[in-house]
C-alpha cells in the first residue's frame, strides 16, 4: 500500500494559491487513475484505487498546511502503512518554477507542512517538491506562497501536473531519480 499526500489549505479562496500545488497534483492523480470519489476521512479528503497493481490511498489534509502531520499519522496508523511508503507532493521555493525534485527524507527547509509531517511520522518518507520559484521584488515569502498563480503559471502548472501523472508508474516503483528526470525532461 502506498499513500500519496498533497499539501494545501482547504479554503475555497486558497484553491489557486502557490501553496496548494499539492492539492492540484492529488486532483490530477485522482482523475487520471480513476481513484474513488473523495470522502472526508482522517481529517482529510481520501480517495483509493490501484496504480501499477499497487493499492493507493491519496489524501488532501483538511487540517490546514501547518497541521498536515495529524491527518497523515492517523491514516498511517489505521491502514498500517509504513512511512517509507508515503509520497508527499508540495510547493518548494528553492526549486525553479515548473521543475520537480523527488527525494527521500531530508530537512523541512522551512516548509511548515513538511515540518508538521516530520513531527508526527518522522522524516523517512518521499517528497515530490514542485518548484514555485522565489518571490520577485519586495514581497514576503508568506504572502508569496499564498498568492494565486497567474494565468501563464496556471498553464504551466497544468502541464507539470500532466507530466507528473504520466510518470507516476515510475514513482510507484520508488525510482525517485528516474521519476524526477523523466518529468523534468518532458516537453
Amino acid at each position: 500500500m502506498l499513500l500519496f499526500v498533497g499539501l494545501g489549505n482547504p479554503t475555497s479562496d486558497s484553491e489557486n494559491n502557490r501553496h496548494n500545488i499539492g492539492f492540484k497534483i492529488i486532483d490530477a492523480i485522482n482523475k487520471k487513475f480513476n481513484l474513488s470519489k473523495q470522502k472526508p476521512k482522517f481529517k482529510g479528503l481520501l480517495t483509493t484505487g490501484n496504480i501499477e497493481n499497487k493499492k493507493i490511498y491519496a489524501i488532501k489534509p483538511l487540517t490546514f498546511m501547518n497541521n498536515s502531520g495529524i491527518c497523515i499519522r492517523e491514516l498511517l496508523e489505521y491502514f498500517k502503512i509504513e512511512s517509507g511508503n508515503v509520497f508527499v507532493f508540495h510547493d518548494d521555493l528553492d526549486v525553479e518554477f515548473g521543475k520537480i525534485k523527488a527525494k527521500f527524507g531530508g530537512s523541512d527547509a522551512g516548509h511548515n507542512g513538511i515540518a508538521s509531517i516530520d513531527k508526527f511520522i518522522g522524516k523517512d518518507y518521499s517528497r515530490v517538491r514542485i518548484g514555485i520559484g522565489k518571490p520577485k521584488g519586495n514581497i514576503e515569502v508568506a504572502d508569496y506562497v499564498l498568492q494565486n498563480f497567474d494565468e501563464e503559471e496556471i498553464t504551466k502548472i497544468n502541464q507539470i501536473s500532466d507530466e507528473i501523472t504520466e510518470s507516476l508508474p515510475i514513482l510507484v516503483k520508488k525510482d525517485l531519480d528516474l521519476f524526477s528526470s523523466t518529468v523534468n525532461n518532458k516537453k
